[in-house]
């Protein structure tokens, strides 16, 4: 498996299935429906915020995102959101997603997210991004490198936790669960040694 920066224009609608699929119980509310959603993602994503695991063939197995002071990995804007959704649509939902995440935290790398194909989970491919993210994050000098994950997800902080993450913090969403369908995302951070 090679990992390398970023991802070619015809690899974005790809891609966009792929973060759907691994995070659209968690945002279906607010993006779907399904066919919007992905119009939008392909849309919205950067792949300068994005470390891909290929095969050697060049199948894409996974992603993994990251957010700087320049962008995210899902970087869509008010046009990316009209042209999915109409004016009304973006409002709401640009509303919305901006409640649930607007941090940058600059003395800790962020993780903005790590999503496999089906087909090549638990082979390796989610931890062997989360090492090419730690490398990402050593040689822009960071000491830590930091992701949450919603606490109904408890495969993906079992990998977390194996790769060295510890929890530092849990953020409940209040009523803000009713639409993002869960509880709370608890903060882990790895030390870079």
């Amino acid at each position: 498996m090679k990992i390398s920066h970023g991802f070619s224009e015809s690899e974005r609608a790809q891609i966009a299935a792929l973060y759907w699929e691994a995070f659209g119980a968690k945002l279906g509310r607010v993006l779907g429906p399904r066919p919007h959603a992905l119009r939008f993602l392909a849309a919205a994503l950067d792949p300068a915020h994005a470390l891909c695991a290929r095969a050697p063939d060049g199948t894409l197995l996974g992603v993994a995102g990251f957010k700087t002071a320049r962008g995210a990995l899902v970087m869509g804007g008010r046009r990316e959101m009209r042209a999915a959704y109409g004016i009304l649509g973006a409002a709401w939902r640009g509303g919305l997603l901006a409640l649930l995440d607007s941090d940058v935290d600059n003395r800790r790398f962020l993780i903005d997210g790590i999503f496999v194909a089906p087909e090549t989970r638990g082979r390796g491919v989610g931890s062997r991004l989360i090492e090419a993210l730690a490398q990402e994050a050593r040689s822009g000098g960071y000491r830590e490198i930091r992701l949450e994950v919603i606490d109904e997800n408890l495969r993906a902080r079992a990998l977390y936790e194996r790769r060295g993450f510890r929890a530092v913090g849990r953020r409940p969403l209040g009523v803000l669960r009713v639409v993002f369908g869960f509880r709370a995302a608890t903060t882990m951070v790895r030390r870079l040694g």
